[in-house]
């Protein structure tokens, strides 16, 4: 969520609590927490091999964007399974390109490895955007114009990066999803997040070709490209997610691949994980991605939210003409969604509104409040296992807060206990305010942590916005995924609630 501050309809939050599966969450130790006897045996941790002819360490960049519609593609596959092929579906104004696929990670010194290089293929200017009435879904009506054979490749993220011989450069991602996350930190790429803000052909979920909010998309297709402008084609890759790839590759710890589309279609996609990590802006969630989550939780798989805005837009999906779960639905609003009628619970308003609520708390342990903020980030709870000897109480870790942020809020449904590792006061749109990032644990032994900012993946990068704090949130991230990587942290970590301590009432 990009615009305003929220409306929370507190009053209204509290008819949800038996609804969603997790709500009751009262402590630590009662029950059976998993034993690491009883964990499957950990697999091969990554770098995993490359294919013949690899190049670790390859320039990935984007040096020349070109014009608008120089060159742009999309997939017809948010991911596939390593050995899968997956058709590309290219536009160009020039007379030939090519495609470089790059998997993304841990090859110094540019953080990519090429890993294969198509023949120069003819180019051609397809069809003009289309946008499909009355909900204003803009799709791409192209013919596939190359398969790429996925044979050999590792499971990973990957771009493909178009390079038409008129210069002009775009990105098309992909993720090459594991076949099998037992004992694995599987990473999910926030692709339903990407689309709801893509504005390729003039249309987003939040923006309209007419310039008027009231027109916007109350559907968005994976069937077109992702805008130039801000993206590179490449969704919100860059921005939020590429910065924790490297550094989680570079832990050598086993993680596994998956998209958000992925969580929707499997619910079997987290058995036998240790762990699922979302990344710095994972806002758009359908019911079967929430309850894959939580049941995988409560059966004593880990949990990361790296963002400050997630589970915060109910989803559900559509079939395209490209296959399965290729339109994402959201009218933000109950009474204007036809499913409002038909299948009340599958309507698209947030999720925290009436008339059926299900905050985001119940997972997250925090509560989604404004933008735009920013601020330091200020600890709160030296002692905390993930912090012990680093910083101390009131140290404050420079601009680490923003631009979205969580705070913890009891007048929602709330896991406890809770432990409130940095309390930061922030100000956003005038009012003043907390961000809290925070650790409950609950019966299952599993541990959940929610960074309750949007620049915690961007702390990890020095470069980025970490400056001389990076060492630190990188220390504490190395700290958290290395107790996921060994089974339910919150067996071997208990929350110690600490908000009475806080003054949070």
């Amino acid at each position: 969520m990009r615009a305003g501050c929220v409306g929370r309809a507190v009053a209204a939050v509290l008819a949800a609590l038996l609804l969603l599966a997790g709500c009751s969450v009262t402590g630590t130790r009662s029950g059976p927490a998993p034993t690491a006897s009883a964990l499957p045996p950990a697999p091969v941790p990554l770098p995993l091999a490359l294919p013949a002819g690899a190049v670790p360490g390859a320039e990935w960049r984007i040096t020349h964007p070109g014009p608008e519609h120089a060159v742009e593609g999309f997939a017809d596959r948010t991911s596939v399974h390593p050995g899968d092929p997956v058709h590309l579906f290219v536009s160009t104004t020039a007379a030939r390109y090519t495609v470089t696929a790059f998997r993304m990670g841990d090859y110094p010194p540019t953080g990519a490895a090429q890993v294969w290089v198509s023949p120069p293929q003819p180019g051609r200017r397809q069809a003009d955007a289309v946008v499909q009435a009355p909900r204003n879904t803009v799709v791409a009506p192209w013919n596939p114009t190359l398969t790429v054979d996925t044979a050999g490749w590792p499971p990973g993220d990957y771009l493909f990066r178009l390079d038409a011989d008129n210069g002009a450069q775009q990105f098309v991602p992909l993720t090459l999803a594991t076949p099998d996350n037992t004992g694995r930190l599987v990473v999910v790429n926030a692709v339903t997040t990407w689309q709801g803000y893509n504005r390729w052909g003039g249309y987003s979920l939040y923006a309209a070709g007419t310039g008027r909010f009231a027109d916007r998309s109350r559907a968005v297709s994976f069937d077109r490209p992702y805008q130039a402008k801000d993206m590179q084609g490449a969704g919100d890759f860059l921005i939020f997610e590429l910065p924790f790839v490297e550094f989680a590759e570079r832990s050598g710890l086993p993680l596994g691949y998956a998209t958000d589309v992925d969580l929707h279609a499997d619910p079997h996609l987290l058995d036998g994980a240790r762990a699922m990590i979302t990344l710095g802006h994972d806002e758009y969630w359908s019911t079967a991605m929430r309850a894959t989550a939580t049941a995988a939780r409560d059966r004593g798989v880990n949990l990361a939210f790296l963002g400050g805005n997630e589970i915060y837009r109910h989803i559900r999906f559509e079939d395209s003409a490209l296959g399965p779960d290729r339109v994402e639905v959201d009218y933000k609003s109950f009474e204007e969604d036809p499913a409002s009628r038909s299948d009340p619970l599958e309507a698209t308003p947030q999720w925290r509104d009436p008339p059926h609520p299900r905050p985001e708390s119940v997972l997250l342990g925090n509560f989604y409040q404004c933008n735009p903020a920013q601020a330091d980030l200020v600890v709160a709870d030296a002692g905390s296992w993930l912090l012990s000897g680093l910083v101390r109480d009131g140290q404050r870790l420079p601009g680490l807060v923003g631009n979205e942020y969580e705070r913890v809020d009891l007048r929602v449904p709330t896991p406890r206990p809770i432990e409130v590792l940095f309390h930061s006061p922030v100000t956003c749109r005038g009012r003043p305010d907390f961000a809290d990032a925070t650790w409950y644990s609950v019966p299952s032994g599993a541990g959940v942590f929610s960074a309750g900012t949007q620049y915690w993946i961007c702390g990890l990068d020095p470069a980025c916005r970490g400056g001389t704090s990076a060492p630190v949130i990188g220390t504490i991230t190395t700290r958290l995924l290395t107790a996921f990587a060994a089974g339910p942290a919150g067996a071997a970590h208990p929350a110690e609630d600490n908000l009475s301590a806080l003054g949070i009432a």
